[in-house]
């Protein structure tokens, strides 16, 4: 990401279409107005929000098509449907434990609930309810689609009070909007967006009080990190795991009531988030499969997303009352969870069915892909995980 007043990046990216461009253009009015309603300053949380969240307008909330090859990025369950019923098959020997229901944050087209249900009937594991929490009018009509014939799928606008059962989080910390802070010679500074000349500027102002007090939650050793440094912190996603450690803590209230939550994404605990040489943060865009490091390029129609600290959702989980069952690497996850058995049902030689297989799995599994960038942290209340998942456990790097 760029350092605050440096000039913006010039970016060769396709040209989108003119309705595409006007509802950028519409959504870009909309945060100038609500920069103007709070007297020229919003935090970037609020920027990131309005672009990604903004009703109609925003990334997650507009129309256009976000996920797989035709879209802006590809999610796991994108690539394979061998993600899905990895999922399905742990989740089926955890129901043991807990009820047998699912929640799913997150759900983007539905394409992970589709395959955890199909494994589901094929594997005879018996799902009482599929809850889906989703906000976006147009991702949930593209889920009803998909999720037509499976009458155990059931939408939530909200996270309920209490829950039993497995709660998965696929990509869904790293869209939670984060503030931006820098340091100076004078201290922590939050960096937000104003408006100049009807364009989008880097404005800095003091920190205050309760972002303070999150910088020193999440970066202990914030005094030692050089001038001129910029990171992110990450309440909204803090707020996120203190609700879930909330629900999930009064739904295993009850005996045989367990709970446990698998949360995947990219990110670092955080003594290898806050490194020297990370001094530009982890903030990245999404245009039709090219990265690039500006969030006020056509808000609405790019992704942005940070890296998640994944020993600051691991402290605020424990602080809810939870247990950090594990904290592992997607490889690690996968394969202990059986993905590479799923993949032999399908007969190697038979290589038009197989091979795009194979090739999806190297890409889930290898270190030079998705593999290494992206980590599972399971956090529960009465729950026992299977020791095999427990030989990958890098819950003391967090």
């Amino acid at each position: 990401m760029r350092l605050p007043h440096s000039p913006r990046p010039q970016l060769s990216l396709p040209v989108p279409g003119d309705d595409a461009l006007a509802a950028s253009q519409a959504l870009q009015k909309l945060i100038g107005t609500d920069i103007a309603a709070q007297a020229g300053w919003i935090s970037f949380a609020r920027y990131m929000e309005l672009a990604l969240y903004a009703p109609d307008l925003g990334y997650y909330s507009g129309g256009a098509a976000k996920l797989g090859k035709d879209g802006d990025f590809t999610t796991a369950p994108e690539m394979s449907p061998l993600f899905g019923a990895t999922l399905a098959q742990l989740a089926g020997a955890l129901f043991v434990q807990t009820s047998a229901n699912v929640m799913e944050f997150g759900a983007g087209t539905g394409r992970l609930a589709f395959d955890f249900l199909s494994e589901c009937q094929v594997s005879g594991i018996a799902v009482e309810r599929y809850f889906i929490v989703e906000l976006s009018g147009e991702l949930r009509a593209r889920q009803e689609v998909l999720l037509k014939d499976f009458p155990q799928v059931q939408w939530l606008q909200q996270m309920p009070a209490a829950f039993s059962g497995v709660v998965l989080g696929n990509e869904v910390l790293d869209a939670m909007p984060v503030q931006l802070v820098r340091k100076t010679e004078q201290g922590w500074r939050e960096v937000g967006v104003g408006l100049e000349a009807a364009h989008f500027v880097w404005s800095e102002r003091a920190c205050d009080a309760a972002l303070s007090a999150q910088l020193q939650a999440q970066i202990p050793e914030a005094d030692e990190l050089p001038v001129g440094y910029l990171t992110e912190l990450h309440a909204v996603s803090c707020g996120f795991m203190r609700s879930l450690a909330s629900m999930l803590k009064a739904g295993s209230a009850q005996p045989g009531r367990a709970a446990v939550a698998i949360l995947l994404d990219y990110g670092f605990p955080g003594r290898e988030y806050y490194l020297e040489q990370r001094a530009q943060g982890s903030l990245m865009c999404h245009y039709r499969h090219h990265a690039h490091p500006d969030p006020f390029y056509l808000p609405g129609l790019q992704d942005i997303t940070a890296h998640v600290d994944f020993t600051t959702m691991a402290r605020v989980a424990q602080d809810g009352g939870l247990d950090v069952l594990a904290y592992l690497s997607q490889a690690g996850f996968l394969l202990e969870a059986g993905i590479a058995t799923i993949l032999m049902r399908t007969p190697a030689d038979d290589p038009m069915r197989y091979l795009p297989q194979a090739n999806a799995l190297q890409k889930l599994i290898s270190p030079a892909e998705m593999g290494e960038l992206f980590k599972v942290l399971i956090v529960g209340s009465g729950v026992e995980l299977d020791r095999r998942l427990l030989r990958h456990d890098r819950s003391h790097r967090l």
